[in-house]
């Protein structure tokens, strides 16, 4: 019988699925969502609206989950560690923030995987406390 609740696999599956909602989305490579939407000519179609509608249904899932099992606070905070975890890294110079995009690679990166700890922590809380969250 399979093991019901959280594991660390678990939780790494679920921020590498909200790092790739955020990337398929937008990145700044050129190759995502936006970019094919946007892209000469810029026709509007039966693709285009089915990857549309399926990444909106993504980040209402998403968002909706994140904010249920964090609150405002717990985003927030989520947020500030880290953009605070980035700063270090600027200051420890491992990260430029002037090349290439570094910047917005690292804030995409830090939402995927704020959305994914979201889509998480619920579980989480239920493993530590031994109480469910019903909203």
């Amino acid at each position: 019988m399979a093991e019901r609740g959280i594991s660390w696999l678990g939780i790494g599956i679920r921020i590498a699925l909200g790092m790739a909602l955020v990337m398929v989305s937008y990145n700044p490579s050129g190759h995502s969502f936006y970019h094919w939407l946007t892209a000469p000519p810029p026709e509007f179609n039966a693709p285009k609206a089915i990857a549309g509608v399926l990444l909106l249904i993504g980040w209402v899932v998403c968002l909706r989950t994140a904010y249920v099992s964090l609150g405002l606070l717990g985003a927030l905070l989520g947020g500030a560690l880290l953009a605070s975890l980035v700063w270090e890294l600027v200051d420890l110079k491992w990260i430029d923030p002037e090349g290439n995009g570094n910047m917005a690679w690292l804030s995409l990166g830090a939402l995927g995987i704020l959305l994914g700890v979201g889509l998480s922590w619920s579980l989480i809380g239920a493993r530590l406390t031994g109480q469910i969250e019903v909203k």
